[in-house]
């Protein structure tokens, strides 16, 4: 038994250490996703250790094993938990004061066909904008009992799993899709004007996901270009949606780095949205990031409505420049020299996205 006890241990130290490689392939980067549960598996064991072993040389080196896997897994969560200090400022004012925006981000799961709980869901929380992804025409049409409601929409219905929906009671005065680095991976970006305020900017986007036969250039290429785009942008700005990537890997933690934009789960809770069918393998992949312009009014999971994904809902104060706000760590020269490769990488090549087939 502590020959198993040693293999497990093993195991969990090596996911733990091997993200720290700088290899964009789906085996290395997957790892980072489950580092919750890596910690709880490694806090068991090293629980369960003193209590059914001698104390053997193999049972130290096996606890020490455990003990660092423990440590370097909490040290990656622990500031998406409220022991870490919070980035985005909460709003204690009245919001009937200052411009607001009700943000609902939802990855439909183009596969699902029960259309009814999301569109009550928009009923109920009456968004602002919303921004929903893996639509296809099915779903776009489904959804119009709802967004026929909202005068400004950019829709990019797609039968690859990258289809995109964003709709707004707030007019553009300017909309695009792009196609950053792929002829088949669409985002959208859009310049909204709040009756109540000036303009902020929204980027909504959904990279490929990591799978573990190919590499990730391609998802963590599109992340490091918006994040490269919007770094010298003094406006307003929000990007959010499906990263297809945890909060706490180097992919993300440099876009922030590079951006400069807030996180405001940082302090708050990990928000945990896929998989929305499984308890036990859940880890935070639909994000928002803002800048310093906004305040934090609410942000919620919302209830399963049969997708893989929890739906989120943001609301944000745009108060102006918040000096206390808090500020991510600034991008080094190594940042931008990843992200310039990763990018040029991506340039060079005409791939299929990944997983277009999924959810045929």
């Amino acid at each position: 038994m502590i020959w198993i006890f040693l293999g497990l241990a093993v195991i969990l130290f090596a996911a733990s250490v091997l993200p720290f490689l700088h290899i964009a392939h789906g085996l290395v980067r997957t790892l980072d996703f489950p580092r919750i549960q890596y910690a709880l598996l490694a806090v068991v064991l090293l629980v369960a250790m003193p209590l059914g072993f001698e104390q053997t040389g193999i049972a130290w080196v096996t606890m020490a094993l455990l003990a660092a896997s423990t440590v370097i897994h909490l040290t990656y969560i622990v500031r998406f938990t409220p022991l870490w200090p919070v980035k985005t400022t909460s709003f204690d004012g009245d919001p009937d004061d200052v411009a607001t925006i009700r943000l609902l981000v939802s990855n439909v799961k183009m596969s699902n066909r029960k259309y009814q709980p999301l569109i009550d869901l928009v009923v109920e929380q009456s968004p602002d904008i919303a921004v929903f992804m893996e639509v296809d025409e099915q779903w776009t049409s489904a959804l119009e009992t709802v967004t026929r409601g909202y005068d400004h929409v950019v829709a990019c219905p797609q039968n690859n799993s990258y289809g995109m929906l964003l709709v707004s009671r707030f007019p553009f005065t300017e909309s695009r899709i792009n196609y950053l680095l792929n002829d088949h991976v669409p985002s959208i970006d859009v310049t909204v004007q709040h009756p109540k305020s000036g303009s902020f900017r929204l980027f909504a986007i959904h990279p490929e996901p990591p799978l573990v036969n190919r590499d990730t250039v391609g998802r963590d290429a599109e992340i490091a270009l918006v994040g490269k785009k919007v770094r010298d942008f003094s406006a307003p700005l929000i990007v959010t949606g499906d990263l297809n990537d945890v909060a706490w890997s180097p992919t993300t933690q440099r876009f922030k780095r590079i951006s400069r934009l807030l996180d405001p789960r940082e302090g708050r809770g990990m928000f945990n949205t896929f998989d929305a069918r499984f308890f036990f393998i859940r880890w935070p992949l639909d994000h928002i990031f803002h800048s310093s312009h906004f305040q934090l009014v609410r942000m919620q999971r919302m209830p399963f409505v049969y997708s893989d994904h929890f739906p989120m809902l943001f609301d944000l104060a745009l108060v102006g420049q918040q000096s206390d706000n808090g500020s991510n760590s600034k991008a080094t020269r190594e940042d931008l020299e990843e992200a310039d490769d990763v990018i040029a990488e991506e340039e060079t090549r005409d791939e299929e996205p990944a997983g277009s087939d999924w959810e045929k």
